[in-house]
């Protein structure tokens, strides 16, 4: 059967750019396309190691632990934040490595959706819209993420230093939507600052984490191990049950790892794609792996008692104020972490907005002909980012009302996320053990690729199957979990407008191998 391809321009079936030479890069083997081909509109001059601090500052591993533990501490405790550190980080690894192959195969702004289709074995259509949908609901509500971490850094730290300070709700809207603004504006001039933001960022992700661990193993009270290796907490949540509790803690450590795929996102702006992309994503989750689990083992060793530290809004600033007695480096070391946040935040507005335009210019959203729009001066999809910016001031607002409901919309980043790395990952297994081979790019995994494939899907289907659960009992209105239903009711938009108009207009580019 002929391959048959309508997507437009892409690096198996165009031109790979090199330096700016024009350097063409044959498609691999078996893959050969035919159909139209549209400008893409965004031009490539991002370099290896602009790449390589995208993905590494996105995933951000430690500084998400460091300021989010707390929920860890309730469910599970110093046991399920050690143990639940390595399965996070070799899952995340596994995970990032089968999507790495992938992205060598097809490096698309798409990809997940785009790969579903591809290596789908039945209704590659079908498959590659609901999996847009999926994708890119999940990473428009996690950019509501990185400004409630640093709205809740913001009014700890004024807390801190002013012990009459009582925060508001709306106050925490109001900043949320101030540190959004300033990302959303450098986006617009996203070239012109890239290289400076990456290095600052790469600089600062290592650095700190140096100084913080020093700081903590020279000036911190040193636990017992068996407070590290044997401390398992499950009364404080209602669960009464320690298996329960040790795999709700596990989430905190998977929520650090988790969105190695944003750089993918990027890969229309990438020099050399098919090799550099790949790159980039193992360096970043095999970096941001060790850094977690090492950073969450001396956190536990040197923090302290846990009543210390339990109920604070901000555990880290006050662990590293009781170890260092100094006000001064408890607010710099936390000023410092923010601005990793925010820079995070700049690299996840520039990503997602990709993904809006890609999956709009596949007719995969509706009014995609307004959301596919690039600005000839900026070249950048200037609709798409103004679409992001309106999610997280509309959710920025919906704190006001509700912190409840704030929390259950961006709660459905994780649950999709991993969602959306289950179905490629067992599709290119099956095409790999049905056959025929797969058309493999420069990176391949080989005689491990299948045992990779197959540990990447059960850490998945273990990850996902604890996300719907409540982190508290009794449930209430206040502390229930609704990424579930959440989760439902964008996999049911996904269907109505597939029945509706998609399957009609939705033109995703299904590719058939020989």
């Amino acid at each position: 059967m002929a391959l048959i391809s309508e997507y437009k321009t892409t690096d198996l079936d165009v031109v790979e750019q090199g330096s700016g030479d024009g350097e063409k890069a044959a498609p691999p083997a078996g893959l050969q396309a035919v159909g139209h081909q549209h400008t893409r509109g965004l031009d490539r001059y991002i370099n290896l190691a602009s790449v390589v601090n995208f993905g590494v500052i996105i995933l951000a591993s430690w500084e998400s632990f460091a300021v989010t533990f707390q929920f860890a501490l309730t469910n599970g405790g110093p046991a399920s934040i050690f143990y639940g550190s390595l399965l996070a980080g070799f899952g995340a690894c596994v995970v990032g490595f089968s999507l790495a192959e992938l992205a060598s195969i097809d490096p698309t702004v798409g990809a997940q959706y785009r790969w579903s289709a591809n290596f789908a074995p039945a209704a590659p259509r079908f498959w590659g819209l609901l999996q847009g949908w999926i994708t890119t609901a999940a990473w428009c509500f996690a950019c509501s993420g990185p400004p409630s971490i640093l709205a809740n850094m913001i009014t700890s730290l004024a807390i801190f230093n002013n012990e009459n300070y009582v925060p508001q709700r709306w106050h925490t809207s109001l900043i949320m939507i101030a540190v959004m603004i300033i990302p959303f504006a450098f986006n617009l001039c996203f070239r012109k600052v890239l290289d400076v933001f990456e290095m600052t960022g790469g600089i600062l992700h290592i650095g700190l984490f140096v100084v913080i661990i020093v700081i903590l193993i020279v000036c911190g009270p040193r636990s017992d191990p068996d407070f590290v290796f044997k401390t398992l907490t499950w009364e404080e949540s209602g669960w009464n049950n320690p298996g329960i509790s040790w795999g709700l803690g596990l989430l905190s450590m998977t929520f650090s790892v988790t969105g190695v795929d944003s750089v993918l996102h990027m890969c229309d702006e990438v020099k050399k794609v098919r090799t550099r992309v790949p790159r980039s994503m193992i360096i970043a989750v095999t970096v941001n792996s060790v850094m977690l689990i090492v950073f969450a083992t001396v956190l536990l060793f040197y923090m302290g008692p846990l009543e210390d530290v339990l109920d604070t809004p901000l555990p880290l600033l006050w662990v590293i104020y009781n170890a260092t007695g100094s006000k001064a480096a408890a607010n710099v070391l936390i000023s410092l972490i923010a601005i990793i946040t925010f820079l995070a935040l700049f690299n996840i507005f520039a990503s997602v907005s990709r993904l809006v335009w890609v999956f709009a210019r596949d007719n995969g959203l509706p009014y995609s002909n307004f959301f596919a729009y690039v600005h000839p001066t900026l070249h950048l999809p200037l609709n798409a980012l103004l679409l992001i910016g309106s999610i997280v001031t509309c959710l920025s607002l919906i704190y006001i009302a509700s912190a409840t409901a704030f929390n259950a919309l961006i709660s459905l980043q994780a649950l999709a996320l991993h969602v959306s790395y289950f179905f490629p990952i067992l599709f290119i297994l099956i095409r790999k053990l049905r056959g025929p081979t797969p058309p493999y790019g420069p990176f391949k995994m080989g005689a491990i690729g299948i045992p990779v494939n197959v540990f990447a899907l059960c850490y998945l289907v273990y990850v996902v199957l604890w996300m719907p659960f409540p982190q508290l009992l009794p449930v209430t209105k206040d502390n229930m979990n609704y990424a579930g239903p959440i989760f439902g009711a964008v996999v049911l938009g996904a269907l109505a407008h597939w029945f509706l108009r998609a399957r009609k207009t939705f033109q995703m580019p299904v590719i058939r191998y020989e």
